[in-house]
């Protein structure tokens, strides 16, 4: 490798140590190089080998997951998103869906409404560079208690950045998750998924494939903004430094970016386009070293050529730059101008800024000086990028919050106080107030939003669906890291079931703290753990997703958060299923069991202000009988409606299908075992609540029997009343009120 490079000056380990890499890491790099480094060249290792990129402490672990099979069309991580085969066309046409999950912690947690919103913008391209047409958008949030102003602000403003790029770009919204925790008081959790369609055969690579094929960057223009988002925002805790921070996030643009979406697809279709990669995290540094590792090939790329929005940038900040709204483009030789008649077409700026070369290496120029030449392959994950077993260790805290005795905390609770205030808790709370601010219905592909999962109409495929979710519950995983990584697969698994879907496969957002402390790293082994048993067991194989680590400030660590994006089919959809109650006289059952497990619970949170006990058992074998028998009575059209029990126990269940009903209708429960707190509000697994014509009991009851499921009949659906045993009588429309003005009292608004 030629050492005639150009230093801007002299670089010493100390740049390195400024730049998030260790000094073992530099020393790494000088022997990689056979000289030192130039500082571009420390900059591009910088943003390379950081967490965010390499996954360099995550990727062992990462590799124990289930990443191939099923429906599968791509193993995890090998393109932009995951790619599952969805069916054929009356012509014959294959259809897949390309959906993956991504973070934006960091930088919502400086600027929430751009942070928030380039995630959103930066997910979606990821999912039209694999060729495929965004059809929705779902999020995850996690923020610290509604009593502080810091909290309503970042509330209001991260669902106001989601809002605005997602509207604006012209994509629904269509479900997601919020909880409510201290420990997310300075760190809050931003995951956002997104879900595209594409023939199989218009599919996109991100691939540098063609010696001699010209390297073009596709979209805006790049700017200072971004720069180290990657590197030192993203792949370190907060501290009081963090406010100086405020530079490193992006800044977006969804008109920019829905123009950049039909160029794309268009030049995709045109066969123009050999390989294509978002500029995302690092920016050039990321597309040019991601793509050229994976043909095999190398690039000669001249930064004199990038359109910029300040001329006076370095080779270090254009490099590093993550300025939103571009891609890297891979054209095949000779089809250069329709790529720019295509661009011009849709205003879309295309400039070419290198050649696809043979020599695996990556040669940056600028004026005129060769500032970089790296082996591709040494900067990527999977290549030269350094791999990490972390120490691990069973953490201290456990002793204290698992061994508690729940029957003597809640000894002289009364229920009935205790359903008014968890019907008003932020995290059970009607998002409305948020979810209004979101279309769901743009494209007109949305069918329901008003079951346990999101439900979207293939056009392509009449009378195919798919179901989406997002689901985690972070205290579970708090509590027993195993067990609450598996809940988190096998209860997004529950919840496509509840519409009538068959789970395929999922993609996930592991969001912890510092990886480098010991009961951290014992955290994220175990969720991961979990989540490969849970996977395996009912094959749905993970497609790709992100690692954020380092959650955390001086005051708070994160709870551990592996949230779960999930995909189930629906193959026919006449046979939906909701959550809300329909017909008065229908039966009310419940299938599952009444173990009554408090611990993790919201209840114990709400009533008691601690999140203690111990997690929720889940039984594998136990879950797969219940989503099976469920599959079967949505197939055979005997049940009515289908929820299942999660947050605040089987009481909160019911009263959530009651307010959703359109038809007023509410419930009578009599059934004696739903007389104490912990049945009454226990989060036991593997549960759900389903209505029923009285005529399909006993053919239902011959089925629940027929696959080993519990099942008890509790009550019935009735007009206008929400009643349980002699604990709870209250009109619906006052449970109503209660349910949706809760959170927009809490931030001091009018419902909309």
């Amino acid at each position: 490798m030629s050492k005639s490079v150009y230093s801007e000056f002299e670089v010493t380990v100390s740049n390195a140590l400024e730049l998030g890499l260790s000094e073992e890491e530099y020393n790494l790099i000088l022997k990689m190089l056979g000289r030192t480094p130039t500082y571009t060249e420390l900059g591009i290792f910088g943003v390379m080998w950081s967490e965010h990129c390499s996954y360099k402490n995550s990727i062992l672990q990462l590799k124990t997951l289930p990443r191939s099979g099923g429906n599968l069309l791509v193993e995890a991580g090998q393109e932009n998103a995951g790619l599952v085969y969805l069916g054929d066309d009356e012509n014959g046409n294959k259809w897949a869906i390309a959906f993956k999950i991504e973070s934006h912690n960091h930088p919502s947690a400086i600027e929430p409404f751009q942070g928030a919103a380039t995630g959103v913008g930066g997910i979606l391209r990821d999912i039209f560079t694999m060729g495929a047409r965004p059809i929705a958008v779902l999020d995850s949030l996690r923020f610290g208690e509604l009593d502080t102003e810091r909290t309503k602000y970042l509330l209001r403003g991260v669902v106001s950045g989601i809002s605005h790029y997602g509207n604006s770009f012209g994509v629904p919204t269509v479900g997601g998750e919020i909880y409510f925790d201290r420990c997310y008081q300075d760190n809050p959790l931003v995951n956002v998924m997104a879900v595209g369609l594409v023939r199989v055969d218009k599919t996109a690579s991100a691939r540098a494939n063609g010696i001699g094929n010209p390297v073009m960057i596709v979209g805006s223009s790049t700017g200072r903004d971004g720069i180290h988002g990657a590197s030192l925002l993203a792949s370190r805790e907060f501290d009081e430094k963090t406010e100086d921070m405020r530079p490193t996030v992006q800044v977006g643009d969804p008109f920019a970016e829905k123009l950049l979406l039909e160029a794309t697809l268009e030049m995709i279709e045109a066969g123009v386009i050999e390989g294509i990669q978002d500029m995302g995290a690092a920016g050039i540094s990321c597309s040019t070293s991601e793509m050229s590792a994976k043909a095999g090939t190398g690039m000669e790329i001249d930064l004199d050529k990038v359109p910029l929005r300040e001329s006076d940038m370095s080779a270090y900040e254009i490099m590093l730059s993550e300025s939103q709204e571009r891609m890297l483009a891979v054209i095949k030789k000779g089809m250069e101008n329709k790529a720019y008649e295509i661009c011009r077409k849709w205003d879309v700026p295309i400039n070419r800024i290198g050649v696809v070369t043979e020599d695996r290496l990556l040669k940056v120029y600028r004026s005129g000086k060769m500032v970089a030449q790296i082996f591709a392959e040494n900067l990527v994950l999977g290549g030269g990028a350094p791999q990490y077993l972390r120490e691990s260790k069973v953490p201290q805290y456990l002793n204290e919050v698992n061994n508690v005795d729940i029957a003597k905390i809640i000894k002289n609770d009364n229920p009935t106080e205790a359903f008014f205030k968890l019907l008003g808790s932020p995290t059970i709370a009607s998002k409305r107030w948020i979810y209004e601010q979101y279309d769901s219905q743009v494209r007109t592909n949305t069918i329901s939003i008003k079951g346990d999962a999101a439900v979207l109409r293939i056009k392509e495929l009449p009378g195919k669906g798919i179901a989406v979710t997002t689901d985690c519950n972070s205290r579970y995983t708090y509590l027993n890291p195993y067990n609450g990584g598996m809940i988190a697969v096998l209860e997004s698994a529950r919840n496509v079931v509840c519409v009538g879907a068959k789970p395929i496969a999922i993609t996930d957002c592991l969001n912890f703290g510092n990886p480098y402390d010991p009961e951290i790293y014992w955290q994220f082994k175990e969720a991961i753990r979990g989540i490969g048993d849970a996977c395996r067991a009912i094959n749905t194989p993970v497609t790709g997703g992100n690692v954020s680590f380092h959650n955390e400030s001086q005051n708070f660590a994160v709870f551990p958060t592996p949230v779960i994006g999930m995909l189930g089919i629906i193959n026919d959809l006449t046979k939906l299923c909701s959550a809300d109650f329909k017909n008065s006289g229908d039966f009310i059952l419940l299938l599952g069991n009444f173990r009554g497990e408090l611990g993790g619970s919201e209840y114990l949170k709400i009533m008691h202000n601690t999140i203690s006990g111990e997690c929720p058992i889940i039984d594998i074998d136990e879950e797969k009988r219940l989503q099976n028998l469920v599959i079967e009575l949505i197939n055979r059209r005997l049940i009515n409606s289908a929820h299942d029990v999660s947050e605040g126990g089987i009481v909160i269940c019911l009263a959530e299908k009651a307010i959703m009903s359109d038809n007023h209708l509410g419930c009578m429960i009599d059934y004696p075992e739903l007389s104490d707190i912990a049945t009454l509000f226990g989060e036991s697994q593997s549960r759900v609540i389903v209505s029923i014509s009285a005529n399909k009991f006993e053919e239902v009851l011959s089925l629940s029997k027929q696959y080993k499921v519990p099942c008890a009949k509790i009550g019935l659906v009735i007009p206008k009343n929400f009643q349980i045993n002699d604990i709870i009588n209250i009109e619906l429309t006052e449970l109503r009120n209660k349910y949706e003005t809760a959170i927009p009292e809490l931030l001091g608004k009018k419902m909309i």
